[in-house]
This record gives C-alpha cells, structure tokens and sequence, in this order.
C-alpha cells in the first residue's frame, strides 16, 4: 500500500537553453512534466511512499517520462496502450517583455482514452490519499468521467482526496470548468485553488478568508486553500483560518511551484501534522521549487527546514 496515488497526464518538455528562441533552437532539454506526477515526485521526495497512474503508448518516447519518475523514487502504475500518443510541450523562456511561451502538442494522447477499468482502483482505494487536477477532466469527456469515478471511488473507502483546480484558459472556459468542477468537489476533502480561478471559475467574490469559508462549507471539505502569488496563502478548516506568507525566493525558475506547494502540504497532511504546519511546509516547498530548473521539485526534507529556518540549504555537514 502507498501513500499517495495521483493520477493524470504526464508530457515531455522541451525547452531550448539560454532563452533561445524554438523557431531558431538546434538543442532542446527534455524533462517529464505533468501537474499530479510534480506533486507526486514532491511528496516522494519529502517522505511519502508516492505512486503516478496513467495511460500511455507502449513506445521509447513515453518510457522516457517513466524512466524519470521512477528515477525520483515514484511508483508508475499505468495503462500501457498501442493507440494515442505521447503527449509533449515547448517551453520557451525569455525575459520581459517578451516573456514565456508554451505551445502544447497533446493531441489524441492516449491518457485521454484511460478509463477506470484500466487502472490500480484497489491500489487508490487502500491509499492514504488520491490527488489530481482540474487539468485532467478538461483533456476529454473520457477523462471527465473517470476523474468523477475515481474521485467518488476513493473518497467512498474512506482515502483522503485532494484536489488542484488548476485552471488552464487554453483547455476550456471558466464557464465549462465550472460546470465540471463544481460536480467532482463533493467527493474532495482538501481543495487547492488559486484566488485568481475562485473569483473567476467558481464566481466567488469578497475576502479570500470568506470565499475560503464559502468552499469549505458549500463542498464540506475538510480544508479549502486559497494561493494568492505573493500573497500569504489561506486555509480553512472548521472554524478555523490559517495564513501563511510567502518565503523568499526568485522567479528564475516558477513552473511547477503550485504542484510543489501542493506536494509539500501533503506529504505533512497526510502524515498527520496540523494544518498549519503542513501550509508552512507547502509555501517553503514553493520558495525552494523556484530555484530549481524544470517542472520537478528536485528537493529534501532538510532543505525545506532549511527554509522555514531562514538558512541557506547546506546539508553537507
């Protein structure tokens, strides 16, 4: 038994080095990058027995996104399938004001054909907890459908469900992620989001502490976390309002910082620390995560102490 199942599409990213433009790039980095597989190397990393579910073509290219998170420690429990593809993206980095750039090409990827009968549902039953994001239901109706059976399956043997809303305008419009969104968050006991997507895909306005109250009574989760940037995030548990500030940190390197936070709230949450304590851990994952390339928070449990404590990371003494 794991802890932690997460489940959702993992792609390749490829990113040309030294802010160089992709139409002019003749070398690429290549990394796996996925919203529920980031949490779940994260929560590996910081002392989770971590496992990643999903569907993918029986080819070298996407044995390349399992070979890295294996690398990290996570357990890969997929659908292998001779149909659909290997979904991939193009990162291309530059400073303002020309900025980043992403251009996806996911296309029939065969994790939008993965139904529940294909996957470790015993396995997600018997964890401890079961994350994933409003990235996945967006992919396809398929999806859609399976991300509910899931979620109303883990959540009825008693697992901990968590999940990211994870808003992403170039997969559908708020009104549609709406729609979906607000029919899975009965079966979720903790639910990220960004104030941003709250006030704009659940229509919730006031104080963050309000619409945090409003989440966590409309859905009766066990915690509504509202992040907010720089902003200190929030949680809402019971009666209670949690605020958590940012820690220091550089913008070099932002993508994957919410699955980090995620990650680093969980791998404490669900080993029983207080809400609190695991929101601290949460944001100093994110500060760490920002230093790191890629979209995987390369990261100990001794640096994010290291964070909280005001230190430089230095474990080699």
């Amino acid at each position: 038994m794991v802890d932690l199942v997460t489940f959702g599409e993992t792609m390749l990213r490829f990113s040309p080095p030294d802010d160089e433009r992709i139409e002019t790039a003749d070398r690429y980095g290549v990394r796996a990058a996925g919203a529920e597989s980031n949490v779940a190397v994260t929560a590996q990393r910081l002392g989770l027995d971590a496992a990643w579910t999903s569907k993918l073509p029986d080819s070298p290219v996407a044995r390349r996104v399992t070979g890295e998170l294996r690398s990290h420690g996570v357990t890969v429990d997929v659908a292998w399938s001779d149909d659909g593809r290997q979904g991939t993206f193009y990162l291309e980095t530059g400073e303002q004001p020309r900025g980043n750039t992403v251009i996806y090409d996911r296309t029939d990827a065969a994790v939008t054909t993965a139904t529940p009968a294909e996957l470790p549902v015993a396995g997600i039953e018997d964890a401890a907890g079961f994350h994933t994001t409003g990235i996945t239901p967006a992919l396809s109706d398929t999806l859609s459908e399976t991300t509910a059976t899931l979620l109303e399956t883990a959540h009825e043997a008693g697992t901990t469900t968590s999940f990211d809303c994870n808003y992403r305008s170039k997969l559908w419009s708020p009104a549609e992620a709406r729609e979906t969104l607000t029919g899975l968050l009965d079966d979720v006991d903790v639910f990220t989001v960004a104030e941003r997507d709250a006030r704009e895909v659940f229509e919730k306005s006031g104080e963050p502490a309000d619409i945090g109250r409003e989440l966590a009574e409309t859905y009766d989760l066990e915690v509504a976390i509202l992040t907010r940037g720089t902003d200190p995030a929030l949680a809402v548990t019971g009666d209670d309002v949690y605020e958590q500030p940012t820690f220091e940190s550089t913008d070099a390197h932002p993508v994957g910082t919410g699955d980090s936070f995620v990650g680093g709230f969980l791998s404490q949450y669900l080993d029983g620390q207080s809400v609190p304590d695991a929101l601290e851990y949460a944001a100093a994952t994110a500060a760490f995560k920002r230093t790191v390339p890629g979209d995987i928070a390369v990261v100990s449990p001794e640096e994010v102490e290291s964070v909280i404590g005001g230190d430089t990371a230095d474990i080699s003494r």
